[in-house]
């Protein structure tokens, strides 16, 4: 018997609390919420890097990001492609590998990824329009994973995927969930909590518009069908579809058979 997973309270300001806030200026509230410190030299840098470079189109604005973006992150490897229109929050906590490759109008948003920032591995492939937000826990995705286009990875308590991955476009991964114990005020004001990290293992396929929840395992070499819902944990080499998503045959088994 699996023990049911335990709830974890997130603590997490609001949004409008962090954009409303009158103990500081306006030009200190952007750039705690854009590089999480609020230095003039590295908000100059930004400034410029992003206005002059981030929608530049065609083969100069490629090289001019490829020349110039690598001072924004943490680190970044050889032969990154970085598109047109990209969103970063606290790139200073995100660390791309070799060969990543970023399509046009993605959000790269490390502000609460702690430590452990956001981390893409050798030549992982993110998609036209994906986010990967560390909201309140760190995403780290693993070499050759190949995320497809408008895909969401919100992190609470952590996502973690492995080697090889293949997840289709407008997939969602993560999140977390609202307290709803009590009726007397809204459910937004009754604060996060999380089930505990996703964790997906190498070789993994997830079909167009699948989610995975928050507290999820998914083994290695499992397939998810199109549009699953899954809610628990999936063993090795499972195929499951559905809502909620469902076991219904082993790669292994049927390989063996």
């Amino acid at each position: 018997m699996v023990a049911p997973k335990t709830r974890k309270l997130v603590s997490k300001t609001p949004l409008t609390e962090q954009l409303s806030q009158t103990e500081s200026s306006v030009l200190k509230r952007y750039q705690n919420k854009v590089l999480g410190n609020d230095r003039f030299f590295p908000l100059l840098e930004y400034e410029l890097i992003t206005s002059l470079f981030g929608n530049l189109s065609g083969g100069l604005g490629y090289l001019l990001r490829k020349r110039f973006y690598p001072h924004l992150f943490q680190s970044v490897g050889n032969g990154v492609i970085l598109g047109k229109g990209i969103i970063l929050r606290h790139p200073g906590r995100i660390t791309l590998g070799n060969r990543v490759a970023i399509d046009d109008y993605g959000l790269l948003d490390a502000s609460g990824a702690g430590e452990e920032g956001v981390y893409l591995a050798d030549d992982v492939i993110v998609s036209r329009n994906c986010v990967i937000q560390g909201k309140t826990g760190p995403v780290v995705i693993g070499a050759k994973t190949d995320i497809g286009c408008n895909t969401i990875l919100a992190s609470t308590t952590g996502i973690y995927i492995g080697r090889s991955v293949l997840i289709a476009g407008n997939c969602y991964i993560g999140g977390g969930r609202y307290l709803s114990d009590r009726c007397d005020i809204p459910m937004m004001e009754q604060g996060l909590y999380s089930k505990g990290p996703v964790a997906i293992a190498d070789d993994v396929w997830l079909g167009a518009g699948a989610i995975v929840l928050d507290g999820v395992s998914i083994g290695k070499g499992c397939i998810v069908g199109a549009g699953a819902v899954v809610t628990k944990d999936l063993p090795n080499y499972a195929v499951a579809v559905g809502v909620p998503a469902r076991v219904i045959s082993n790669r292994k088994e049927t390989k063996d058979k």
